[in-house]
């Protein structure tokens, strides 16, 4: 691979993961709630959607989704209910003191948001965006030279992703972590969990009206 190729990657795909989509409002908000040490698992979960999505874009399958509208608008529809859901949820979690604090919590409430289950809704949230497995249609095959051997070039776009993705999401997570000093106060924990609650709601209504 060129290395003018690869930089323009870098910089493409650098720009896609920094800006704030549900995936780093999720790994910023599970930072908070459980601290960064777990929300790991939610960053490695949104990365290996990121992997997935890429295995089925080089199967082709992005090129269906980008010309089958009825394929785009279920997989629109799950991932815009998702996040509502995610939103009803923040709305309704229970306020404790500190929410980085899980001695303070119930074991029944420890054992519900596990990292197991951080994992599968990182990669939830990151899996069911058509948008993401539009991108990786359209653009990514772009950067693969068709003349030479495509294992190894999709080994190196796959791992630039991974290295891109997983600090990026980390930085989020370690985010939402090193605010949580700041919500002590249970009124503020009700207002992170109603704003974050909100964004989510809104991200799914975005998505649920967006349009190729």
């Amino acid at each position: 691979m060129e290395l003018t190729t690869w930089l323009t990657y870098v910089g493409v795909i650098a720009a896609l993961i920094a800006f704030p989509g549900p995936v780093a409002l999720l790994c910023m908000h599970h930072g908070l709630r459980h601290g960064r040490q777990r929300a790991l698992a939610t960053v490695i979960g949104g990365a290996t959607a990121s992997l997935v999505l890429m295995g089925l874009s080089s199967l082709g399958l992005g090129a269906i989704l980008a010309t089958s509208e009825l394929a785009f608008t279920l997989l629109k529809g799950v991932g815009a209910a998702y996040l509502i859901y995610l939103g009803v949820q923040a709305w309704r979690a229970p306020v404790t003191a500190s929410m980085t604090d899980n001695a303070a919590q119930s074991p029944q409430h420890v054992e519900r948001t596990g990292t197991r289950a951080l994992f599968r809704r990182g990669f939830t949230v990151g899996i069911s965006n058509p948008k993401d497995l539009l991108f990786f249609g359209a653009l990514f095959p772009g950067f693969i030279d068709l003349g030479a051997p495509q294992l190894p070039q999709f080994a190196i776009l796959s791992l630039t992703w991974l290295a891109i993705d997983l600090t990026t999401m980390s930085s989020y997570a370690t985010m939402g972590s090193g605010i949580g000093r700041w919500f002590h106060s249970p009124r503020r924990v009700k207002l992170f969990n109603r704003t974050t609650g909100s964004l989510f709601i809104a991200a799914g209504g975005t998505l649920a009206a967006s349009h190729r």
